[in-house]
């Protein structure tokens, strides 16, 4: 059995809300989904921001690069974007007489993709590669991107025209979707006080290091997680399946980053092991766009978020066992 020292869960809990509270200087009272965003980046995983305008979504990811002293690209997706435009392309060098390639923006550490379903499929289909396998091949020849590595994408989901839809499997890729939705009382107020600040997230400075990134990965990795609660996340994502309302269950991948963003999400709690709570706690923002419902789920009114409360509610949970 993998174990955590002491010493690891403090550090790696300390570090992280080091991390949480830098970002929240910029996005006010949005705690939680500060967390779903770091416990994505400690995974190896990515982000997709999906909700209304003026949330805060590229506030957000802005706040995040900036935090970690690492690259960072911003990516405006638009109609005309190509896929030469995010991976690269290889140019002639006639001095040379070679041919020399040309690294796109994907190669930072933490690109956000603006609008991203504002791309054509074609393009979209660009970060299909990277974002499983962290590389991109061009003409033949395969680029790592290194590590960390992480794309915060987002979309207006009330807006269509001049959209394409996300297809499944560049969906299936993010481990993570969320969205802020509107701030508190408390902190609207503290945002209208300060309105001469046009932008909250230029000011910050990085509190860790890549290699700090690095290092909270692998201790994630070594987080226990027993045998019950893999029967348990088992159990939830092949009922999943066998929902009538539901066109595609929880996939294989989903399950694994389940697993892994419940690792990264109990060191955040201060252990040292993985429990049931951790599983439901990050059920929604890793299934719910997972779950691909029938045509006919929609005129009855269920949606991903009612099946996935519904699972929750008749698959048992096993008991801390750990």
């Amino acid at each position: 059995m993998t174990t955590v020292h002491a010493d690891d869960v403090r550090w790696y809990a300390d570090t992280l809300a080091r991390i949480a509270d830098n970002v929240e200087t910029a996005v006010l009272g949005k705690r939680h989904v500060v967390r779903l965003a770091l416990t994505c980046l400690v995974s190896g995983g990515h982000l997709l921001l999906e909700d209304l305008p003026g949330t805060g979504k590229t506030m957000l990811a802005r706040a995040v690069a900036r935090s970690v002293d690492c690259s960072f690209a911003r990516i405006q997706f638009t109609p005309d974007l190509l896929p030469s435009d995010v991976t690269g392309v290889t140019v002639y060098d006639q001095g040379s007489g070679e041919f020399t390639f040309h690294r796109g923006p994907i190669f930072h550490s933490l690109v956000l993709a603006d609008e991203i379903n504002r791309a054509s499929p074609k393009t979209q289909s660009a970060l299909l590669e990277v974002m499983e396998e962290g590389h991109v091949t061009v003409d033949g020849h395969t680029h790592g991107v290194g590590r960390p590595f992480m794309v915060i994408a987002t979309q207006n989901p009330i807006e269509q025209a001049g959209t394409y839809q996300l297809p499944e499997a560049q969906l299936d890729r993010f481990l993570m979707r969320t969205s802020l939705g509107h701030p508190d009382a408390a902190s609207t107020e503290a945002l209208l006080a300060e309105s001469r600040v046009r932008d909250r997230a230029a000011g910050l400075v990085p509190v860790v290091k890549a290699a700090d990134i690095e290092q909270m990965g692998r201790i994630a990795d070594a987080v226990h997680v027993d045998p019950a609660v893999i029967t348990y996340v088992r159990r939830l994502a092949e009922a999943s399946r066998d929902v009538p309302d539901v066109r595609i269950g929880a996939s294989t991948r989903g399950c694994l980053a389940w697993i892994r963003a419940a690792k990264a999400w109990a060191l955040s709690e201060g252990r040292g092991h993985v429990v049931p709570e951790d599983v439901s706690t990050l059920a929604h923002p890793v299934l719910g766009h997972r779950l691909l419902m029938a045509s006919g789920a929609a005129y009855g009114g269920t949606t991903a978020d009612d099946v996935i409360d519904t699972l929750l509610a008749d698959v048992p949970a096993p008991r801390d066992r750990a």
